[in-house]
């Protein structure tokens, strides 16, 4: 396989990965936040929480997303195996 087609590939499992990650932290924060906190909030809370729960699991997925690329860049040469996404221009930008 091409470089293009590996970094390709790389970035649909990446973007999977990440979407499964963030699903299942939602999922285990809201068990969490079912189980223990929903009996002891005031009501008219529900609806923060659900928004406090939906960007904590954003937050996590990102950092489990940054261990899990942090591992793989540590065990595989990226720049042996995979073309950059953005390729640097050619004397289009002005140095001051």
């Amino acid at each position: 396989m091409s470089k293009k087609t590996n970094t390709l590939l790389f970035l649909l499992g990446a973007t999977v990965f990440n979407v499964i990650i963030c699903l299942a932290s939602f999922l285990i924060l809201f068990f969490i936040y079912a189980r223990f906190l929903f009996p002891i909030l005031p009501e008219g809370g529900e609806s923060w929480s659900f928004l406090f729960l939906f960007i904590a699991s954003i937050a996590v997925s990102i950092l489990v997303y940054r261990a899990v690329l942090k591992l793989i860049m540590k065990k595989i040469d990226l720049d042996k195996h995979f073309d950059p996404i953005f390729s640097r221009g050619r004397g289009n930008i002005k140095k001051n």
